[in-house]
């Protein structure tokens, strides 16, 4: 059989007993981006070559100086290697005791011009023998040219081996269809079990099971799929209303259970309420003793590594609480815009039904006005026919006719004042549907009123998050913020009521140093630029002394005020 692939230079023959071509590859030297790279060094081979001794040769490591021995591009699944260089003298026996260090060798096919082919068991073992290319082999002591030569080891391309490598790829790819299927079966939902077809043991046994609750969602699936299969007729309509009527019968049941769930919902967001208010009556304690702690008179007692815990620690409680506030006055909001929704939708709702009301009135109110006016038309004309007929009579003294105008004469007037009555009472149903609008109008204004108010309210609670005091505090408009910023403008007052002429930032910062380290000059420079009634600020001196300083000027801001 032809086995082996194209690819040789020298020599076509072919070997039947180990599937390969005798034909010495091409020695090409290594080149980067061709695909031909060294082979690499197994791991249980040493990295510095070595010289080997067998019984019948010895082989000498080449010169570590030198580039490693280049290869062709591995054939996939190869076993085969290509040995050449051997010595002319070299047998069989010599390649044996070589190679078969490398693993078990299948097959070896030796030619007659110095070069053979080997094909071992497994794979890795090529590897081992590539590690072997470059050696230079001696036969015993002799260094006669005919028992000298440098191995060249290489791989060989060999269709047995290719046939065994495709056998192993569709037997790998196999297993991997087989368990991809089995973790797709795996990960497959459950199929249903089947419904079994109607009967009238089936239809009893169905019929129990609707009036167990346990049981009764399998049950009411049964039930579906035989009326939608066609098993409701004339013999069996009485079962199928009985069936139903259990089926109805859990209305009641569900809605009892959902009122019930309901309460227990409403009841655990109150506990939850009331739970999330105590712990944020205890945050608000301990942020106070936070603070107590950080006044002058206990703070100087502690170290610097106390400070800084107790620093931490009042930042961490201050925000904890700060986001518990905020939850919980998202909650309250929540509650208050669902009773304002409710109230809304209530009001909007009678407004509507009023309005509906008012508008179908009015409209029998026109329909019965203009039948009215139709009818007093119609007498019109009756009367204008009557008068005519009396002209042509040449007033003729008829008592009949006389009475019939004066008759016909009332009830045009009582029509009139009824078609009179009739329209006022339009314009006050008009009158009344214009009001309806008005209040719909206000509704709907009230609508976006309270959809501006949320929104200024989010605002607020957003830039509250920023500061370290709650939201009720914010809502002062007041400039000093602090009991902390009134003793602050209080010692500032104090200090340049005593210096006339004013005081730099940096010098009453000084000052203040010495009474709290913690001072920063922005803030106090902040502060001071709020008050413009309290304190100004003025450029003093000419040239390189120019200097601003600040003054009191309290007593002048008390006069404007």
């Amino acid at each position: 059989m032809d086995i082996w692939m194209t690819g040789w230079q020298h020599r076509n023959d072919f070997d039947p007993a180990l599937g390969m071509m005798t034909g010495i590859p091409p020695i090409t030297p290594m080149m980067p981006g061709l695909g031909i790279v060294p082979p690499p060094i197994p791991p249980d081979m040493p990295v510095v070559k070595e010289i080997i001794h067998c019984k019948s040769c010895t082989l000498f490591p080449p010169n570590p100086n030198l580039p490693p021995p280049a290869t062709r591009e591995r054939p996939p699944g190869c076993k085969t290697v290509f040995v050449g260089g051997l010595p002319e003298n070299g047998t069989e026996q010599i390649i044996v005791e070589v190679f078969e260090q490398c693993g078990e060798i299948i097959a070896i096919r030796k030619s007659k011009k110095n070069f053979c082919h080997i094909r071992f068991a497994e794979e890795y073992m090529v590897d081992k023998a590539l590690y072997l290319s470059g050696y230079r082999i001696r036969l015993g002591s002799s260094t006669d040219k005919k028992d000298t030569g440098r191995l060249h080891v290489d791989f060989a391309q060999a269709r047995d081996d290719l046939y065994e490598w495709e056998c192993k790829q569709r037997m790998l790819a196999r297993e991997e269809r087989h368990r991809r299927r089995m973790e797709e079966e795996r990960l497959r939902p459950p199929s249903p079990p089947p419904v079994v077809h109607y009967s009238d043991h089936e239809c009893s046994i169905v019929a129990e099971k609707l009036k167990d609750d346990s049981k009764f969602s399998e049950a009411v699936q049964t039930l579906l799929t035989w009326i939608e299969r066609g098993e409701v007729n004339r013999r069996s309509a009485n079962n199928f209303y009985s069936m139903i009527q259990s089926a109805n019968s859990h209305v009641r049941r569900l809605v009892n259970e959902k009122a019930a769930h309901e309460k227990d919902m409403e009841e655990a967001k109150e506990k939850f309420k009331q739970a999330l208010s105590g712990i944020l009556i205890q945050f608000e304690q301990i942020v106070a003793v936070y603070h107590s702690a950080s006044k002058q008179k206990a703070w100087d007692h502690f170290t610097k590594a106390q400070r800084k815990n107790i620093s931490v620690w009042c930042k961490q409680a201050e925000e904890i609480r700060n986001i518990h506030n905020d939850e919980l006055m998202g909650i309250r909001r929540e509650e208050e815009m669902e009773m304002s929704d409710d109230e809304i939708e209530e009001t909007t709702e009678t407004k509507e039904t009023e309005e509906s009301a008012l508008v179908s009135q009015a409209e029998a109110l026109k329909e019965e006005n203009d039948s009215l006016r139709w009818q007093l038309d119609a007498y019109r004309n009756e009367v204008e026919l009557l008068k005519q007929e009396q002209g042509k009579a040449h007033r003729e003294d008829d008592p009949n006719k006389e009475q019939q105008l004066k008759l016909l004469q009332q009830a045009l007037q009582g029509m009139q004042q009824h078609l009179l009555k009739v329209q006022e009472e339009y314009k006050r149903k008009e009158a009344e549907l214009e009001k309806v609008k008005d209040d719909k109008l206000q509704v709907e204004k009230m609508l976006e009123n309270l959809k501006e108010k949320e929104s200024c309210a989010s605002r607020l609670c957003a830039s509250n998050q920023d500061s370290d005091y709650p939201l009720e505090k914010t809502l002062n408009s007041s400039p000093i913020k602090s009991e902390r910023e009134a003793l602050l403008v209080g010692i500032i007052s104090t200090f340049l009521h005593v210096h006339p002429f004013g005081a730099s930032i940096e010098y009453i910062c000084s000052y203040l140093h010495r009474l709290d380290n913690k001072i920063c000059t922005s803030d106090v420079e902040c502060l001071m630029s709020r008050l413009q009634h309290t304190f100004k600020q003025e450029m003093t001196g000419v040239g390189a002394s120019l200097e601003k300083r600040w003054k009191f000027c309290g007593f002048e801001g008390l006069k404007l005020t």
